[in-house]
């Protein structure tokens, strides 16, 4: 029986853990080949199967004292190169099967920043949207009394991801402090002036912006006077904006789960500060932008659709920063035919298989989730590095560093597509070069 067929029978309802794993397997084909000694070792059969899975009840009270139940998980996929390292969701969608993709293209992610990280992932069903501060406060307190039993700087060091920002951190760390009565980088993504690190909040949207760059490069082209499409409109959308908007490319587009913007003129810094106070301090919907720039056009989601019309405009670039599965073929086609030059995934796996198939037969320059939106992690790799050594960074170190290791993410992933003959297929070169750091490690370190 063949790896897929063996998760799918064992795990039938976990679709985007299947398609995570899927693609992961078609690119190493070649390196199992060339090295039998990882088949005679099981180390696919491994790799698929966290080490651990934690499941448990987050029972919470609401401003009006009912009583909640959410689900709470935490996925430690593998620590063969470091600490399990990734973040918490906390989103309606979540379950087991989002857990463990996002889990298992963290180790691959994490692999190839070169920093010392294992993967894992975690979160829960909550929805902090419509919440009180006090309500989400009750909610991570209640989630962490249970997670400070598995983590810890050298076992598992959790971060932010969708629905989990500076305010759900604090919280989170300020109960596992109170609990474990020690002072530790045990989480990723803290404030400034308690253990944070510069640059961090912009890491994932500027390293997406970079790997792009590097992308051109190898073209002899640059992000100056291009328009970018851009979706999404929280953290990691808001910072790849304005790292467009500093290298010369003028965002058109951005959303929320409401529908998006078109803005033909471009986001300029006036623009993507009014953004940022909408989504991070008012938290209102993207259609009160339009009521601000009456040149912009909002247009609500069409569920019955089949494709997201986002993506059906003129651009020279895209970047999708919203979630997985963003992205369908007709998506693709259109950018296709709207001649998108370079697509760099500030979201994980925000591209149905299909669609990848379509951007690759075409040539479009395109940066897969684990290697282009890498630069998130890496902050965070960072932020540890500071917190063991008790000291903090300046932005400008930070900022050159994250640069440094995005250029040679791109680096690694572009060579590993020659040496396996598949030019500029950053695919293949993300998934055999993370998988084979992965791998080696898990041979030193015997059946385990």
């Amino acid at each position: 029986m063949d790896i897929l067929e063996l998760i799918k029978n064992r795990d039938p309802n976990e679709r985007e853990f299947h398609q995570a794993v899927s693609e992961v397997v078609d690119s190493i084909k070649p390196v199992l080949d060339r090295n039998p000694e990882y088949r005679s070792a099981r180390i696919l059969e491994r790799i698929v199967e966290p080490e651990r899975v934690i499941m448990f009840r987050v029972p919470w009270v609401d401003d009006d004292g009912d009583v909640h139940v959410n689900r709470g998980f935490r996925i430690e996929m593998n620590s063969a190169i470091g600490p399990y390292k990734g973040g918490l969701r906390f989103h309606p969608s979540v379950n087991l099967g989002i857990l463990k993709f996002l889990a298992f293209e963290q180790v691959f992610k994490n692999s190839l920043t070169s920093l010392p990280m294992g993967g894992g992932k975690g979160g829960s069903d909550f929805d902090p949207k419509g919440k009180s501060d006090m309500e989400v406060m009750r909610f991570c307190q209640s989630f962490m009394m249970e997670l400070c039993r598995h983590i810890g700087p050298d076992t598992d060091v959790p971060a932010g991801d969708i629905g989990v920002g500076a305010r759900e951190i604090g919280f989170l760390f300020g109960m596992y402090k109170k609990i474990r009565n020690e002072f530790t980088g045990v989480l990723t993504g803290k404030g400034l002036n308690w253990g944070g690190s510069l640059v961090r909040p912009e890491a994932t949207g500027y390293g997406a912006v970079y790997f792009a760059a590097e992308m051109l490069d190898t073209k002899s082209k640059t992000l100056d006077g291009t328009a970018s499409l851009v979706s999404g409109s929280g953290n990691v959308a808001q910072f790849a904006m304005e790292k467009l908007i500093e290298l010369g490319s003028k965002p058109i587009t951005f959303s929320d789960s409401s529908g998006y913007i078109y803005d033909e003129k471009g986001v300029d810094r006036e623009k993507l500060d009014f953004i940022m106070n909408l989504k991070n301090v008012r938290r209102g919907r993207v259609s009160e932008y339009a009521d601000k720039y009456p040149e912009a056009v909002y247009t609500p989601v069409n569920p019955d659709a089949g494709f997201n019309p986002l993506w059906n405009h003129k651009a020279d670039c895209a970047f999708p920063c919203a979630t997985q599965n963003e992205i369908n073929d007709k998506d693709a086609a259109h950018m296709v035919a709207n001649k998108v030059k370079v697509l760099s995934e500030g979201a994980n796996m925000p591209t149905t298989p299909e669609g990848v198939e379509l951007f690759l037969n075409n040539g479009l320059l395109y940066g897969p989730g684990k290697a282009a939106n890498a630069g998130g992690v890496s902050v965070s790799g960072l932020e540890m590095s500071q917190n063991s050594m008790r000291l903090g960074w300046s932005r400008e170190e930070v900022d050159q560093r994250l640069k440094a290791i995005m250029k040679n993410v791109h680096k690694t992933c572009k060579e590993t597509a020659d040496q396996y003959g598949t030019p500029f297929n950053y695919v293949n070169g993300a998934n055999i070069a993370g998988f084979v750091k992965v791998a080696d490690a898990m041979l030193d370190q015997g059946i385990v």
